[in-house]
């Protein structure tokens, strides 16, 4: 297991938080997600062999937010 900090903006609300959390948990190989909007990341434990790091941003992306790199 790994543990990656992503950065993203465009965070504002618990629905954002919610809409994170389920989009990237329910990746294969995600077995835990923090997101913190105060500081505007994003937490993923995840195996980088089913999620790669990659995979996680795209999704987050596709719920409308920015990754910052």
């Amino acid at each position: 297991m790994s543990k990656t900090i992503i950065n993203v903006e465009g965070m504002s609300c618990e629905h954002c938080v919610k809409a994170i959390t389920n989009a990237v948990g329910a990746i294969e190989g995600v077995s835990g997600v923090s997101v913190d909007l105060a500081a505007k990341t994003v937490a993923v434990d995840h195996d980088p062999e089913k999620a790669p790091v990659e995979k996680l941003k795209s999704e987050i992306e596709d719920q409308g937010y920015d990754v910052v790199e």
